[in-house]
């Protein structure tokens, strides 16, 4: 006899084999999952946010924006590279389309002028402004179902999260 499926003889009496059951959901495989959809959420809509101002930017090089406002005096490539925890090299990409936009700008360190440092531009700043209006934008999009104290709660819980993070090291899968 035939097996309807495969269109080949199937031996007499027996059954292919039922497929093994799935596992149960493992509930922080899940809450992993729903991270990153939300994560992907609000870049999606700080996204839209920065097309609509027409600010052409990369997720990377707002990173590297923000890690230049944020250092004290103006960073050195290498200092940038260690808080943004990447090779200096993507460093120097980032700088090199940043000082395009007329976002950056490099100059040499007055004590040692072999070191460049990175500062932003008046650009740069404006820049920043709009990151962080849409950002604010995106957050508000995708927090508005929630009330104030389920967003005080959900704020502690990231934190805890966030804080947990810094020197411990990762597991493996």
């Amino acid at each position: 006899m035939d097996s309807p499926a495969s269109g080949l003889p199937s031996a007499a009496g027996h059954e292919p084999p039922a497929p093994a059951p799935l596992p149960a959901p493992d509930p922080d495989g899940v809450l992993a999952e729903q991270l990153l959809r939300l994560t992907r959420r609000i870049h999606r809509s700080q996204k839209r946010q920065l097309e609509s101002a027409e600010v052409a930017i990369t997720p990377a090089q707002s990173r590297l924006l923000r890690a230049v406002a944020h250092h004290e005096g103006a960073p050195r490539m290498a200092d940038l590279a260690a808080r943004l925890e990447v090779v200096p090299r993507a460093i120097t990409s980032l700088v090199d389309g940043l000082e395009a936009g007329g976002r950056v700008r490099r100059v040499a360190d007055p004590a040692n002028r072999r070191v460049v440092r990175i500062e932003l531009t008046e650009a740069g700043r404006e820049t920043l402004r709009t990151l962080r209006g849409a950002r604010r934008a995106a957050a508000e999009d995708v927090l508005a179902p929630l009330t104030k104290e389920q967003r005080e709660v959900l704020g502690g819980l990231l934190s805890t999260l966030v804080d947990g993070i810094d020197g411990v090291p990762e597991r493996g899968c």
